[in-house]
C-alpha cells in the first residue's frame, strides 16, 4: 500500500504545539489593556488577503499561529477588552478555554448518556445548579446550547407540541416590542405565521404592560386563534429592563399559555442579593433561557434552557433509531439528545463546570454584584454631568444615554459622537433606537471591567461630548 500521511503527532510535537499556543494566548491576554478596543479599519483588505483555495500540502504550526494571532484576531471588535462596553459583553474566562481544550482533545461523545456517563453527569450537574439558582423544582430538565436563540427555539417547540399539537396555523406568540429578535426568528422557524406574532408596546421604563397582553389574548381568542406562548424579559438587550414577571405569570396562567422568560442576559444576577430583588418571579415561568457566555463570563457559544416540567421538553424532542435502541438511560440521569435538536455536539458543559469548580460560586456572585454597583456609579455620573440625559433608570447593568448639544440636531450629534468614540479605539460602545430616537448604550458585564475602567470610560465619553 502507498504511504499515508500520519495525522497523529508525536508527544514532542504535541507539547511544542500546546506550549506555543498557550504562550501566544497568555501574551494576548496580558496585553489586552494596551490593545485597541476595536480595529476594523482595514478589514476588507485583510479579508481579501485571506481568501485561498484549500492547501494541498501542509504548513508548519508556528506560521499558522502567527497568521492567526497577528492577522486574524487583531481585525475585530476586541470583545474581551475591559473597555468593551457595547452590546452585551461576555469576557471569555481562560479556564473555560482550557476546558474546551480538554473536552476536544479527549473527544468524548456527550450527546447520549451511555457513551460517556461521567461526562454527561457533569453537564447535568451544571443544569441542576442553574435550576436551583432560578428557583426551579427537581422536575426541571434542560439543555446546553450555542446561545439564547437555539434555547428559545427548543422552548417554543416544547410549548407548540404541548399546547397546539398539529394546529400550528392558529398559534399566537406574545412579547413586548423590546424582546430580543431571536424570539420572532424562532417563532417563524417553528412554523408560526408572521401575522400571529404580537409585539406589544411598553411603558416609560421599557417594561411590558400585563394589561395589554391580556387584552391582546382576549382579542385573538375571539377571532378563533390559539394564544399559546407568552414571553417575559429578565433584562432586555436595549435597556436591561425587567418586565413585571409575576404579573405576566398571572396572565399566562389565567389563559393557559406557556410562560417563557428570556433571562439570557439578566438571569444570573439572581445569584446576588440586589439582582434577586429585581428578578422576583423567575421561578413562576414554565421555561427560562440563560446565557453563561453573558452572566457567567464564559466564551461565546454557551447558552442554556431550563423547562420546569422536563417531560414536556423530552416529549417534544425525543426520537430514537434502531442503532440506539439498546442503550437506555438510568433513572435520575439525562441523555442530552433526548431533550435537544442536537445529537452530536461539543462538550459544552465543561466550559461552565470547570470555572465554577475552580473559583466557586461565591466569586461569580461578587463579580455580578460589582457590575451592578459600577452601573449605579456611572448612571449617577451621567445625571450629574451637564448636557447628558439618560433614557432609562438601570435595573441591571445597561445605561442608555445621549448628549444634548446647545445647538444642532441631537441625533446627528450623538451618531457622530459614538463614531468618534469608537474610532478613537480607547472605548467601545454601541447604539440603539428607543421609540425611534438614536441613543448610546453602556453595558457593564465583563469580569475584567472594574472601577478604574468605568471611570476612564466616563471621562472619555464626557470629554468627547464637550
Amino acid at each position: 500500500m502507498k504511504n499515508v500521511t500520519d495525522l497523529e503527532l508525536s508527544s514532542e510535537a504535541m507539547l511544542r504545539m500546546g506550549k506555543s499556543a498557550v504562550e501566544a494566548v497568555v501574551n494576548h491576554i496580558i496585553n489586552l489593556p494596551h490593545a485597541p478596543r476595536s480595529n476594523l479599519d482595514e478589514s476588507l483588505e485583510v479579508v481579501k488577503s485571506l481568501r485561498e483555495p484549500p492547501p494541498e500540502n501542509g504548513t508548519d504550526f508556528e506560521s499558522i499561529l502567527d497568521l492567526f494571532m497577528k492577522k486574524v484576531i487583531p481585525v475585530s471588535i476586541n470583545t474581551p477588552h475591559p473597555a468593551y462596553l457595547g452590546y452585551i459583553p461576555g469576557g471569555g474566562l481562560y479556564p473555560s478555554a482550557v476546558a474546551d481544550f480538554l473536552g476536544a482533545a479527549t473527544n468524548r461523545f456527550v450527546g447520549a448518556w451511555f457513551a460517556a456517563p461521567a461526562a454527561a453527569r457533569l453537564e447535568t450537574n451544571v443544569l441542576e445548579w442553574f435550576a436551583k439558582w432560578m428557583g426551579y423544582p427537581e422536575s426541571t430538565r434542560g439543555i446546553l446550547t450555542s446561545g439564547g436563540s437555539l434555547a428559545t427555539f427548543s422552548a417554543l417547540v416544547a410549548a407548540r407540541k404541548h399546547l397546539l399539537s398539529e394546529d400550528i396555523s392558529r398559534g399566537v406568540v406574545y412579547a413586548s416590542d423590546q424582546t430580543h429578535h431571536c424570539v420572532m426568528k424562532v417563532a417563524l422557524l417553528a412554523g408560526i405565521p408572521e401575522q400571529n406574532i404580537r409585539l406589544l408596546s411598553v411603558d416609560k421604563n421599557f417594561r411590558a404592560f400585563p394589561d395589554q397582553f391580556e387584552r391582546a389574548i382576549k382579542t385573538d381568542m375571539k377571532k378563533g386563534k390559539k394564544p399559546f406562548f407568552l414571553v417575559g424579559n429578565a433584562g432586555t438587550t436595549n435597556t436591561g429592563a425587567v418586565d413585571p414577571l409575576p404579573d405576566l405569570a398571572e396572565v399566562a396562567k389565567k389563559f393557559g399559555l406557556w410562560y417563557h422568560i428570556d433571562a439570557a442576559y439578566g438571569g444570573f444576577f439572581n445569584l446576588c442579593k440586589e439582582g434577586k430583588k429585581v428578578l422576583r418571579g423567575l421561578e413562576q415561568s414554565d421555561s427560562i433561557v440563560l446565557d453563561p457566555h453573558k452572566g457567567l463570563f464564559v466564551p461565546y457559544g454557551s447558552g442554556s434552557l431550563l423547562v420546569k416540567d422536563g417531560e414536556l421538553l423530552r416529549s417534544s424532542h425525543m426520537l430514537t433509531a434502531e442503532y440506539l435502541m439498546d442503550h437506555l438511560t438510568p433513572e435520575g440521569e439525562v441523555s442530552a439528545a433526548e431533550y435537544s435538536p442536537e445529537l452530536s455536539r461539543s462538550y459544552r458543559g465543561l466550559r461552565v463546570w470547570l470555572p465554577l469548580k475552580l473559583f466557586g460560586v461565591k466569586a461569580f456572585k461578587e463579580n455580578l454584584a460589582e457590575k451592578l454597583d459600577l452601573t449605579k456609579w456611572m448612571y449617577k455620573r451621567f445625571l450629574e454631568e451637564p448636557g447628558f440625559e439618560c433614557m432609562n433608570v438601570p435595573e441591571l447593568t445597561v445605561i442608555t444615554f445621549r448628549y444634548r448639544p446647545k445647538k444642532g440636531d441631537v441625533e446627528e450629534f450623538n451618531r457622530k459622537l459614538l463614531a468618534y468614540i469608537v474610532k478613537s479605539k480607547r472605548l467601545f460602545l454601541s447604539g440603539t433606537l428607543l421609540r425611534g430616537e438614536f441613543v448610546m448604550r453602556v453595558c457593564i458585564l465583563s469580569f475584567r471591567t472594574h472601577q478604574a475602567e468605568v471611570e476612564e470610560a466616563f471621562e472619555i465619553i464626557k470629554n468627547a461630548a464637550h
